[in-house]
């Protein structure tokens, strides 16, 4: 009797003895002389040295108003405006042309500013919604947002904007489809399609 007591394993002296022999097994197959030594890691590759970023100095026409400033190749017209400039009408949402945010009007035509690089406007006449009003009125589009109440948050009101000015400087008495038309590409996230093609009707 007192033999067998001897003899008998614990499950817990058990797992603990095949856990060693599983580690030594592993140590002797990958060639691990010490299990309790250490090496330095080298790093095979060296870190990319960053290419020199070369700027340029460009000349805006912005909102009537002449602006020089000194640009990277790759910071986008959006940018420019709203953190060099400091105009932060133009909106800017989902950064890649799909909602209509940052609308603007370059030498008149409608443009996506964060599709633009702010060099490619150089020398260009730029309008954003803060250029839209005279003298210090607003004008009649906004005006007619303000009275149909074509907005709810607001965000999208002034990219919806620059682009009923584009079309009505193109057509001045457009047509319901027309205004549907010019409009499609400004996400009003509120739903509030309806009134602003009232409020662009009315102006």
């Amino acid at each position: 009797m007192s033999e067998s007591k001897t003899n008998k394993v614990s499950r817990r002296g058990f797992v603990k003895g095949a856990v060693a022999g599983l580690v030594v097994g592993a140590a002797a197959t990958y060639g691990v002389t010490t299990l309790t030594e250490t090496k330095p890691i080298t790093p095979t590759m060296q870190p990319l040295e960053k290419a020199p970023v070369n700027g340029k100095t460009v000349a805006y026409t912005l909102n009537g108003s002449p602006v020089t400033l000194f640009v990277q190749p790759n910071w986008t017209l959006l940018d420019v405006i709203r953190k060099e400039i400091g105009l932060t009408g133009t909106k800017k949402s989902c950064d890649y042309g799909e909602c209509g945010a940052c609308s603007v009007l370059v030498n008149g035509k409608l443009m996506l500013a964060c599709m633009m690089l702010a060099i490619e406007a150089d020398g260009k006449e730029i309008t954003t919604i803060e250029g839209l009003g005279k003298d210090g009125g607003l004008h009649p589009l906004q005006e007619s947002f303000i009275r149909n109440k074509a907005f709810q948050c607001g965000f999208c009101t002034p990219g919806m904007i620059i682009a009923a000015k584009a079309l009505k400087d193109e057509i001045p008495n457009p047509s319901e489809d027309e205004i549907r038309r010019a409009i499609s590409g400004n996400l009003c996230r509120c739903g509030e399609y309806a009134r602003a093609v009232k409020a662009i009707q009315e102006a």
